[in-house]
């Protein structure tokens, strides 16, 4: 999405009445998040070949993405000659406050990830909302490279063009996007937005 793109007129969707006068426009429409949620499914399941997948959700910003992404995968495996088995873990990172990055982070949830070592035939794939300076991914992936699975994958609904990038870039991208704010499809600010279903800049 370029830098100039003007959004789509909130005049032209249905959103909670208490969120007017709050939000400037629509960024992306719920309906190409589906579609595009779908092909990153796809991508994945030409990716893997013949290993198990563990998805391992970023919370609580990732929720509806992973929920979605996990939705399109299982479709994909009954709909194939392959049986593709999943699980899905949740792990979450609190490194925000505002809209300010704190830059400390700190890792909670998860199963004890160890029982990854030494498990060829799995996949690890971290499904994330929004990847911005990268800070956020690089140390969840040092948390899961010392157990050395099969593969190890990100995808991020969204990426934020912004010049405080690390350079990070997940393996499987939705949409990237201006340096902005945005809110909804489980994106928050201070909790609040994340019952919207599509993604609004505000």
């Amino acid at each position: 999405i370029r830098d100039d793109w003007p959004g789509y007129d909130l005049n032209l969707f249905t959103y909670p009445q208490h969120y007017y006068g709050e939000l400037e426009y629509v960024l992306i429409p719920h309906g190409i998040i589906v579609d595009r949620t779908e092909r990153l499914a796809k991508d994945i399941m030409k990716d893997i070949g013949n290993c198990d997948i563990v998805i391992l959700c970023v919370l609580k910003g990732g929720y509806k993405f992973c929920a979605d992404l996990v939705e399109h995968l299982k479709n994909i495996s009954r709909n194939s000659d392959r049986f593709v088995s999943m699980k899905v873990d949740f792990i979450r990172l609190k490194s925000y406050r505002n809209d300010q990055s704190m830059g400390e982070m700190q890792i909670i949830g998860g199963d004890d990830l160890s029982t990854l070592a030494g498990k060829l035939n799995v996949s690890v794939f971290f499904a994330k909302d929004i990847v911005g300076t990268g800070k956020t991914m690089r140390a969840l992936l040092s948390s899961i490279e010392k157990y050395e699975p099969n593969m190890i994958k990100v995808a991020s609904l969204l990426v934020k063009r912004t010049p405080r990038s690390d350079g990070f870039r997940p393996n499987y991208v939705g949409f990237e996007i201006p340096n902005l704010f945005v809110v909804g499809y489980a994106l928050d600010y201070n909790e609040y937005f994340r019952d919207l279903n599509v993604s609004h800049a505000c």
